[in-house]
């Protein structure tokens, strides 16, 4: 008897081989992706995974960053104005963008205005229609960056002028608009989707003004794309891309050495110098502007006791963890932010690893037979390529002093989902890529009062730090700002809500005939302007 499981399988692999048949005539890219995508709306998620299936390939935003590097330059605005006092920005429109045609939308007009207002409007006004459009929404990245208490209003000043007027100075608001979660959405489809009752097919079925068009998604196993025949940037030199999502690193170097892909992120770092040695693969690499962190609930006992937290801290044998898990490929992390970011504090000395000293602390705040859970991420991301294998060695040194910890895991949306909840038992391994290469996109977004329920995992609100970050925003000059963000450096590793664990190099295997491909600074993965040579 052939199981259900083995039918699906066979299933999966014929209606990929008559996919990849049906685009013989045209050039493929194929990509094994490490995950499937959260949904198709950037801006409900903060996941890379998700960012690389929707807002990288689907959609633009008003500025993006140049491609290799953090620089902003023009998107679907051409330019842009600042008033004197750091409180209005005009943002001057692309004409001519047209939006995606599909099976499932053709729009009557091209990209104004009014798709701007609709886009960022929906993540700041609470009664706007689309504000709750799927259960849960909660605009992680608007809110973690404090959004709602910047912007004041945004104003339609003709179909290609747009103004932001702000509450305060906000030295890093041009390139927070360049991130994922600023894509610009296309109102008119929104609204159709209203007058149809199906509001949730805008997280399913994305429509954007981005180099690729979403053609279909298959849960969990393939995710495909047309390049968009009239993108305002032009087409694309591949006709076809494909997301074939695998989830294990081992079975995505086996993809990419049989050219059953051409592009495969996050290998093992075992495999990494023989993926080098091979002629027909490309190995990238770049040093990462990512952390690890191990995440404690600061809103729970007794996590809520910071001597309780570095104590732990002290039990972990980073050392032991560089070796096994990143093999060569990561540095010890004793800051929140990496050191490659402007503003590092080198000064801060990180925690040591001492055992006998990390017991002693513990039984001094009356903290013994301490049972705990330890999340354990079901991907491979940048800033931790086996979170399992984390979990265990972190188990053992806890162990060690006394601690009982047990290893808990869930579907990648899912974890990140419930990781979220401010009552959440246990600390969550998880980590981040810099989205905008600004130290407010780490300190605020993760650590800041905001982000409590949200990107914060630590539910960590503390009120010396949240000054530091608060004015370092209001500053014009990254020189009046890096010393603020030492000090709340200094303030993080003192009250430690999280144990930070590693930066990471990044390598991005790839086969030698895949030409055009640019690593981001920032983690993502982009295939416009990539080609394969045939």
């Amino acid at each position: 008897m052939i199981c259900k499981t083995t039918i699906r399988t066979l299933a999966l692999g014929v209606s990929m081989a008559a996919m990849m048949a049906g685009a013989a005539s045209a050039k493929t890219l194929v990509y094994c992706s490490e995950g499937s995508p959260e949904g198709f709306d950037p801006a409900l998620y903060t996941a890379g995974t998700t960012f690389d299936a929707s807002s990288k390939p689907v959609y633009n935003r008003l500025v993006e960053f140049k491609r290799g590097t953090t620089d902003v330059i023009p998107g679907l605005a051409e330019s842009w104005e600042v008033s004197d006092d750091g409180l209005e920005y005009t943002f001057n429109l692309r004409p001519g963008v047209k939006f995606h045609t599909t099976d499932f939308f053709t729009p009557s007009r091209e990209f104004n205005a009014d798709d701007v207002i609709f886009s960022f409007e929906r993540q700041l006004r609470e009664d706007n229609p689309y504000h709750s459009y799927v259960e849960g929404a909660s605009w992680e990245y608007f809110n973690g960056m404090s959004m709602p208490d910047l912007v004041e209003s945004i104003e339609k000043v003709d179909d290609l002028t747009v103004k932001f007027t702000l509450t305060r100075p906000e030295a890093p608001f041009i390139a927070n608009l360049a991130m994922d979660f600023a894509s610009i959405f296309s109102k008119e489809y929104a609204d159709q989707l209203q007058d149809a009752g199906q509001q949730a097919q805008l997280n399913q079925q994305p429509i954007g003004t981005g180099p690729f068009q979403f053609v279909a998604y298959q849960p969990d196993a393939v995710i495909r794309y047309r390049a968009f025949a009239d993108y305002w940037n032009g087409k694309q030199p591949i006709d076809d891309l494909v997301f074939a999502i695998t989830t294990d690193n081992a079975v995505r170097q086996q993809k990419l050495l049989a050219n059953e892909c051409q592009v495969m992120p996050y290998p093992n770092p075992a495999d990494v110098e023989s993926l080098k040695e091979n002629p027909d693969i490309n190995v990238m690499e770049q040093e990462g502007l990512n952390v690890g962190y191990l995440a404690y609930n600061t809103k729970v006992a007794p996590f809520d006791n910071a001597k309780v937290r570095k104590a732990l801290n002290m039990a972990i044998n980073k050392q032991a963890i560089l070796d096994a898990v990143f093999q060569g490929a990561g540095q010890a992390a004793k800051n929140p932010i990496p050191p490659t970011m402007w503003s590092y504090n080198e000064a801060i000395e990180d925690d040591p690893y001492d055992p006998d000293a990390a017991k002693a602390m513990l039984e001094e705040e009356g903290v013994t037979d301490l049972s705990m859970k330890i999340w354990a991420m079901p991907v491979q991301r940048p800033y931790n390529p086996n979170a399992r294998r984390m979990a265990e060695l972190i188990q053992s040194d806890f162990e060690k002093v006394g601690v009982t910890a047990e290893i808990v895991s869930y579907e990648w949306g899912e974890y990140l989902e419930r990781s979220k909840a401010e009552d959440r038992d246990g600390a969550v391994l998880l980590g981040w890529t810099g989205d905008n290469g600004d130290p407010d996109n780490f300190l605020a977004v993760l650590l800041g009062c905001d982000g409590v329920g949200g990107s914060n995992r630590a539910q960590w609100c503390h009120e010396p730090f949240e000054e530091l970050i608060q004015e370092a925003k209001t500053k014009g000059s990254q020189e009046e700002r890096a010393p603020l963000y030492e000090e709340a450096q200094a303030v993080f590793k003192e009250q430690a809500p999280w144990a930070t664990i590693a930066h990471s190099v990044v390598f991005m295997p790839m086969r030698q005939n895949v030409t055009g491909y640019v690593m981001d600074p920032l983690g993502g993965h982009w295939f416009d302007g990539v080609d394969i040579e045939e």
